[in-house]
């Protein structure tokens, strides 16, 4: 389906064209005034400078051809030009019945097919994931299931930190410990076993040798020589990586399973070293790397800069390769293994400066197409009360899987504390609501912005949380299951009884829109502002309309038909923002 004011603009439009006006005016919004219209055109104003018309006269003559329209039940002029509009009630409830039988439940569909890649979630291996990761892990899950729900195919990689300095560490650090394993000889063989690793050692050993770097330059150094030595594919310690990446990947991918998020892409930048001999080539045939200070970099400043615009390093003064220079060579291979029309870096916004800088480069050097989108996707920082990035009680950085058993614990002592369904799973129940109130606590501001963590404020079954959304749900299963329905219960078409009924049906038919402008925008807030506004006008529905108890027999099958859409609805809006639903609360 399309999106109802895009429908509605082709038809003001022609109504323009008709008039003898130009069509472009005749574009068509959501209304800032319910209580006056639902939708509203302005295009009279426009027509007024164009045509030396009052804008009044105009909107009057475009009112007078959508007067014959059938699916407005009012289309009249406010001076001095404003352009109200109105749906016949019939033609609300044709649309609830289009949307139902929808696939898409009327999420608009790309216009042309599309692939993009979201890079996002960029942990390193051989630690424990933190709450620093939480971020850009729901929020690029987010976007993914957007941009899936709106007809395009999209690739998650995870980018894994899996090739530099903290490798080199943890492998000096395990040397230190265990000098006698045979992987630390220099003439290991290939295809060698090691010791089996475990996730518990893993994050031990990461912090002490990552402490013992700062405080011994030797060490520091022995570090830097292993990851030298690892990159150039010295056999031992090629076998303890490979060791560490099976129990790193394993654990990171058990604490984002936790959180509902999963990439289809396991690439990092192990995967792109391959790519940078090639990254190389490009850049020298092209006369874009010089000489500076040792090191070989490339110019990416441009005249109409307001900053300086530092160039970006390939290879340091000691030939060792940096960020920029793993990001360059992935887009090599994302170009060759996936031809993109979109890449999205979903990070800190912190890190504008380096993706200005790796764009630019990549643009100059054509590592993609022309055409392919590059875009960066700044997100804000997760605060505490103080208004300081958010840290443990005694100061220190928190682990994701100790946020997330708090957000469990604290999210079962609200549903004990509530009347929670006897018999019911309180677990696995308390489990999806402490996920779904930590990711909707977030993403309900947009990702730009800074916000403050509070998971009372998060776990609260009124307002903006997800809570709130998941005992919606669990209130419209109630409903069906009371009155021997389902979620496919059939919508009918016709009458509508109650303004409560009006308002939802108007809200199922703008979620559409919301699906649009949050792609737009990559920001997934306004899918949280979507499902709360479904959320909401249910419950003025619910508390306005006796449905169980309802004897007219057509009243009340439309009414459970409406029920069932506003579930179905609420499911799709929730399985973008990555929450799974509970059957009772």
């Amino acid at each position: 389906m399309r999106a109802i004011t895009q429908t509605l603009t082709d038809t003001v439009s022609a109504a323009f064209e008709k008039c003898g006006y130009d069509p472009s005016l005749g574009t068509v919004t959501v209304s800032d005034r319910m209580d006056l219209c639902q939708f509203q055109c302005n295009g009279a104003f426009a027509a007024a400078k164009l045509y030396h018309k009052a804008p009044f006269i105009v909107a009057g003559e475009v009112a007078a051809v959508l007067a014959d329209e059938p699916m407005f039940a009012k289309a009249e002029v406010v001076k001095p030009g404003f352009l109200n509009l109105t749906l016949r009630d019939e033609s609300l409830t044709a649309l609830m019945r289009d949307i139902a039988d929808d696939e898409n439940l009327g999420v608009p569909q790309a216009e042309k097919p599309e692939t993009i890649i979201i890079d996002y979630g960029g942990p390193n291996v051989a630690k424990p994931l933190h709450i620093g990761h939480l971020r850009s892990a729901i929020i690029g899950e987010s976007i993914k299931r957007l941009a899936r729900a709106t007809g395009r195919k999209v690739y998650g990689d995870i980018h894994l930190g899996d090739w530099g300095l903290q490798i080199g560490l943890v492998i000096t650090e395990l040397s230190r410990r265990h000098p006698d394993w045979p992987c630390f000889e220099p003439d290991f063989p290939e295809g060698g076993e090691v010791p089996e690793l475990n996730v518990d050692l893993l994050n031990e050993v990461y912090p002490a040798a990552s402490k013992r770097s700062k405080e011994d330059p030797e060490y520091k150094a022995a570090a830097q020589t292993a990851t030298f030595d690892l990159q150039n594919g010295r056999p031992g310690y090629m076998a303890l990586w490979r060791e560490i990446m099976r129990v790193s990947v394993a654990d990171l991918k058990s604490n984002y399973g936790r959180l509902g998020v999963d990439f289809d892409l396991w690439y990092g930048e192990s995967n792109a070293d391959r790519y940078e001999p090639k990254l190389l080539d490009i850049l020298t045939s092209k006369n874009l790397l010089v000489e500076s200070e040792g090191a070989k970099v490339v110019e990416v400043a441009a005249e109409d800069d307001k900053a300086p615009m530092p160039p970006v390093i390939i290879k340091k003064s000691d030939n060792s390769s940096i960020y920029a220079t793993t990001d360059l060579s992935t887009l090599i291979q994302r170009q060759e293994d996936f031809d993109p029309d979109r890449i999205w870096y979903v990070v800190d916004k912190r890190q504008s400066l380096h993706f200005t800088q790796v764009f630019r480069c990549a643009r100059k050097a054509g590592l993609v197409r022309d055409d392919c989108e590059l875009e960066f996707l700044g997100f804000g920082t997760m605060n505490g009360s103080d208004g300081h990035a958010y840290k443990t009680r005694d100061g220190g950085v928190m682990r994701l899987s100790d946020l997330l058993d708090a957000a469990e614990r604290a999210a079962a002592e609200k549903l004990s504390a509530s009347d929670f369904t006897e018999g019911a799973d309180l677990s696995g129940t308390a489990r999806k609501v402490g996920v779904a109130a930590i990711k909707f606590g977030d993403l309900i501001n947009h990702r730009g912005k800074d916000y403050v963590f509070d998971m009372d404020k998060f776990l609260s079954f009124e307002g903006k949380t997800g809570t709130y959304l998941l005992y919606t749900v669990t209130r419209i299963n109630s409903i069906l299951r009371r009155a021997g329905s389902d979620e496919n219960a059939p919508v009918a078409a016709g009458r509508i009884y109650t303004d409560a009924e009006r308002e939802l049906m108007l809200a199922i038919l703008l979620s559409g829109e919301a699906f649009v402008k949050a792609f737009d925008e990559k920001a997934p807030n306004y899918i949280c502002e979507s499902a709360y506004d479904l959320a909401a006008a249910f419950s003025r529905f619910y508390h306005d309309n006796h449905i169980l108890s309802e004897t007219d027999g057509d009243k009340r099958s439309a009414w459970l038909g409406l029920c069932a859409l506003t579930k179905r609805l609420l499911v799709k809006h929730l399985d973008v923002l990555g929450i799974e639903p509970v059957e009772s609360m």
